[in-house]
């Protein structure tokens, strides 16, 4: 399957208590698959952290392009919530959501494990090296004993800042900004797990990236726009 086309919409947060049961069956049968039907959405993952103390899910989308995520069929869907939608909505805590253009990768695949990396950029003309280095450095990642794909993206605030009335339905959409997304895929959390550190350690030695935010997940459910031809 893999991470297919030139962006993808990263999205990091919690439920409340007792409500997670819920939020797995709405986002599984309605909203993932909602959202698949959508020009331009290529790939779906839910990610799950059931012992993090903060992010507990998070859910990468990837899209054809940047305007995927800010296209009128998308926005359609944002400004008319289903009535499930607009149930489990109010049930998201510390919500955080950017768009990326992705700008390198490296790997083939669907690694049973992710990890997401926020960083910011350091310097005034950070983002011009990045683009020059990013894909050596999503190759150095992928040689790292334990990842099986590596994906880099800059993070563009203004693309998924728009609000909507799925966004107002959630109360806290306060969360801090970041510059760029690092998603690093592995085989098996263990393994990934023990590359996390080589892998922080290339992205901070380049001179580009700073302050690291690691989540590690498990990829609890996958879909893509092929699986949605026909459906209802």
């Amino acid at each position: 399957m893999g991470m297919n086309g030139n962006a993808f919409l990263a999205i990091w947060h919690d439920i409340e208590e007792g409500g997670h049961a819920e939020y797995i069956e709405w986002h599984t049968r309605e909203h993932m698959p909602e959202r698949l039907s959508i020009p331009g959405f290529r790939t779906g993952k839910r990610l799950h952290a059931p012992s993090a103390s903060r992010y507990v899910f998070g859910t990468v989308y990837s899209g054809e392009t940047l305007e995927t995520f800010r296209s009128p069929d998308y926005l359609e869907r944002l400004n008319n919530p289903t009535p499930w939608t607009t149930a489990v909505a109010p049930s998201f805590r510390n919500f955080l959501r950017v768009a990326c253009e992705r700008i390198a990768e490296a790997g083939h695949g669907d690694g049973g494990s992710m990890a997401t990396i926020r960083f910011d950029l350091s310097g005034d003309d950070g983002e011009t090296r990045l683009r020059a280095s990013a894909q050596a450095l999503a190759d150095a990642m992928l040689a790292v004993r334990g990842v099986s794909c590596v994906h880099v993206g800059v993070s563009r605030n203004e693309v998924s800042s728009v609000r909507t009335k799925e966004t107002e339905l959630r109360s806290e959409m306060n969360e801090t900004v970041f510059d760029v997304v690092v998603l690093v895929e592995g085989s098996s959390s263990a393994g990934l797990r023990a590359a996390l550190p080589e892998v922080e350690r290339l992205a901070i030695e380049s001179g580009i990236l700073q302050a690291p935010v690691t989540d590690i997940y498990e990829t609890a459910f996958s879909i893509t726009s092929g699986d949605m031809r026909g459906a209802p």
